[in-house]
């Protein structure tokens, strides 16, 4: 069995945070000094099509010592040292990569179905456990109750989410890009709440007879709330398939420090900047998708500490540039009474207004395909904002899409992670060990599972008890018995307060 090793690099900062893409680094990158493993994301239930021939070779894989000969130079010993690589870990063997995301509706006919099964997620809405059984038509009630307002959103980009659009096409760039590395795979898209569900794409994967298994996240920065759930859905789905337990297999659960991801970033900050009448003048301003703050306070998440130190990674490679704007960071699509990450997006926007900005930059930075958060949320409600507090022009950086930077370098995490396909294979069904990889991420989500009840849900319908978030909604409910019965007794002139005098009786 193979071992997973963390690559070398300096100590965290904080050392009580654990950074997942130290920990389970295949080939240490530098960006800024650190190093690290990165990963890519792209998902979809069938393989995707490729010119690249994806025959697998019958003949057995050829002697090892074949591939290693004296080199007349450095350079080309890693050349070759590479090649070999790839030889040893392609050679019969079926590579499949399987690319995770959330899922988003397609029409506007999908879209109730859609936050049907969002909502069935008992971690989006956390019932108490004699309630469970609630699940389901609670989640229909609020989806119905949902849909009219969230189908004018989708029909203002549209009439549906391009995510999946977007994916396929990654997906198919993902695919070129590893055929032109001599590393033939097939790629497949599995997502959380939409088709293609994952359920789909393990299927596809096992009617294809995949020997050798990616999975790749498309979340640059790891949280138990979305790359955690997705792996916690694939471990669920492993344990139960005996052919699945033995496949060999690995995940790379964050990839925000890889080279190609932050100067590819860099790349399209750059080029958006000069687009603004004075571009060293410009705020750019980075705003990611929020997550309860208990996720990282109690449950050790380590999302914002990944999340700060991207946009640190970002701003150093802009300065190498020549570019030296002011940043800032805040979360978004906080929903709910209970705290989320801070500061948040529109409470930023707004506090810059007052401080006299004129020009902001936003940077999608959590998200690297267009979808309604990116497309509605940002492009209309914080642009409108952003004008109504005095910010004079406006400019968004696009999500990375298929940048060829981008995909080249999700291709090189493919590849950088072959030679640990199979570190967490089991010989037999008795073992059942976990889908992801040992270390940190486990733990996590070990300690998420353990807090699970004490957590507040990303989505909360109802709460009773003397947390912040149920004093707030049994506030409000008590405000609202108390108008009631007000408004009953002065429309009666029957009750306590007629009884104690205190209103005086109808005429």
């Amino acid at each position: 069995m193979l071992h997973v090793r963390p690559a070398p690099g300096p100590a965290p900062r904080n050392l009580s945070r654990l950074n997942l893409s130290r920990t389970y680094a295949i080939r240490s990158s530098s960006v800024g000094g650190r190093t690290g493993l990165c990963l890519v994301h792209c998902s979809q239930c069938k393989p995707l099509s490729c010119k690249c021939k994806l025959g697998w070779s019958s003949q057995p894989p050829p002697d090892s010592r074949q591939h290693f000969r004296p080199c007349s130079s450095a350079s080309e010993a890693v050349l070759t040292a590479q090649s070999d690589i790839r030889k040893l870990f392609v050679a019969n063997e079926k590579i499949g990569v399987l690319l995770l995301n959330l899922g988003g509706p397609e029409t506007l006919d999908d879209v109730q179905p859609f936050l049907f099964n969002l909502f069935a997620d008992p971690d989006i809405i956390r019932l108490p456990r004699a309630f469970r059984f609630l699940q389901k038509p609670l989640a229909q009630f609020i989806s119905v109750a949902r849909a009219p307002k969230s189908k004018e959103g989708y029909a203002s980009i549209g009439g549906g989410s391009p995510l999946r659009q977007i994916t396929d096409a990654q997906g198919e760039a993902l695919m070129e890009a590893l055929c032109g590395k001599d590393v033939p795979a097939k790629v497949y898209v599995g997502m959380r709440y939409w088709h293609p569900f994952t359920e789909e794409a393990i299927e596809q994967i096992k009617r294809d007879g995949i020997t050798k298994l990616v999975v790749l996240p498309l979340y640059p920065q790891f949280s138990i709330s979305t790359s955690g759930s997705s792996l916690r859905l694939l471990e669920s789905i492993f344990r139960e398939d005996e052919y699945l337990v033995n496949m060999q297999h690995t995940v790379i659960p964050s990839w925000y420090q890889r080279e190609g991801y932050i100067n590819a970033m860099a790349t399209l900050i750059e080029k958006e900047l000069f687009k603004f009448p004075k571009p060293q003048k410009v705020m750019i301003f980075f705003s990611a998708h929020g997550v309860p703050l208990a996720y990282v306070e109690e449950a050790g998440d380590p999302y914002k500490a990944e999340m700060e130190e991207c946009v640190e990674l970002i701003m150093e490679e802009l300065e190498k540039r020549g570019m030296t704007n002011p940043c800032t960071l805040a979360y978004q699509s906080r929903v709910g009474p209970v705290e989320w990450l801070k500061p948040y997006t529109d409470e930023t926007i707004i506090a810059l207004g007052e401080r006299g900005v004129k020009s902001l930059l936003a940077v999608p930075i959590s998200f690297v395909s267009e979808h309604i958060e990116t497309l509605e949320e940002i492009d209309v409600e914080y642009k409108e904002l952003a004008l109504q507090s005095g910010i004079k022009h406006w400019g968004r950086v696009p999500a990375l899409g298929c940048e060829p930077t981008f995909i080249s370098d999700l291709a090189d995490a493919v590849i950088e992670s072959l030679p640990y396909v199979g570190a967490m294979a089991v010989s037999n069904l008795e073992a059942r060990q976990s889908l992801v990889p040992l270390g940190s991420v486990e733990e996590l989500l070990a300690a998420y599972d353990s807090k699970r009840d004490m957590l507040p849900p990303p989505v909360i319908v109802w709460e009773w008890g003397w947390t912040k978030s149920a004093e707030t909604w049994n506030g409000r409910a008590a405000m609202l018995a108390v108008l009631a019965l007000l408004v009953l007794e002065v429309t009666t002139g029957h009750g306590l307060l007629h009884q104690w005098g205190i209103l005086p009786p109808l005429p």
